[in-house]
């Protein structure tokens, strides 16, 4: 395949200048664009029709990339990336997220399809997800948590993730990766008024469990749940936020062996995640 221009060795070169920028939030908002490292993850972005602005490639191994992707995801892989370009080996090291870089870094545009930064809380919308599985975040701060999570929700089949505004950022670098591509197709909300939601789910009929350990709280797997029933999990330090335990309805604990004081977040999501969406 061509490739543009000659190889890049300069780590002042202007595309690779923009291209670590986006490792910082404020960059990759102004921009709307994120950064993806790794031959699996540009894939899932191919795959998925991910609108991708650049491809750079350690020149090394340019050849052998282009073949794999070409044989995993067709001959005109490359067909929609505005630009591929070929980076020094030693400057590529320099540049790359992954501890044993596989020699490719991507830019995508953010996924509005999907992800979007909403206001969800007239009756209209919660009727129009009213059959979907929904699981709701807050302060998730984590961002391999935050992507670790999508992933098991896109693995469950939950419809749609309700994130409060402080939640770590979806297409931060390590989000992006613990996501395994699944951030390409699983829907997300952002809202800045997480208790106004949950509100907003009960009026439509729905029940809106807190994951947390109040005198309402219930034992997973000693209840019935119900087709419709959402979650609500928290920051594994803090818990919930008082707004938004007293907007739920009902409290849910995953009952433990009494060895350990929590679980990880993404860890409980996914217990969470699995017994609400079983029942729907």
């Amino acid at each position: 395949m061509l490739f543009e221009g000659e190889i890049i060795r300069s780590r002042q070169n202007k595309n690779l200048v923009e291209l670590c920028k986006l490792t910082d939030r404020k960059a990759r908002e102004a921009t709307r664009t994120f950064r993806l490292d790794g031959i699996k993850l540009l894939e899932e972005a191919i795959k998925n029709g991910v609108d991708l602005t650049s491809v750079f490639l350690r020149a090394s191994d340019a050849e052998r990339i282009s073949a794999e992707l070409q044989d995993r995801c067709g001959r005109d892989a490359f067909a929609k990336v505005a630009r591929v370009l070929l980076v020094a080996d030693e400057i590529f090291e320099r540049i790359s997220e992954e501890k044993s870089p596989e020699g490719v870094i991507s830019v995508a545009k953010y996924i509005d399809k999907f992800q979007k930064n909403v206001t969800i809380y007239n009756s209209t919308i919660f009727s129009e997800m009213k059959n979907e599985r929904i699981v709701l975040l807050e302060s998730i701060r984590d961002p391999s948590n935050i992507g670790a999570i999508i992933r098991s929700a896109a693995a469950i089949g939950i419809d749609r993730l309700i994130l409060s505004r402080d939640c770590a950022d979806i297409y931060h670098p390590r989000a992006v990766r613990a996501s395994m591509g699944t951030l390409f197709n699983q829907r997300m909300d952002r809202v800045s008024d997480l208790p106004e939601v949950i509100r907003g789910l009960r009026e439509s009929g729905r029940r809106v469990f807190a994951a947390a350990l109040d005198e309402r709280a219930e034992v997973l797997g000693r209840f019935a749940l119900q087709s419709g029933d959402c979650v609500v999990i928290g920051n594994e330090g803090h818990g919930l936020s008082d707004g938004t335990l007293a907007a739920c309805s009902h409290s849910v604990i995953i009952p433990m062996s009494g060895r350990a004081e929590s679980f990880n977040a993404a860890v409980a999501a996914s217990i969470l995640m699995w017994e609400f969406a079983k029942n729907h």
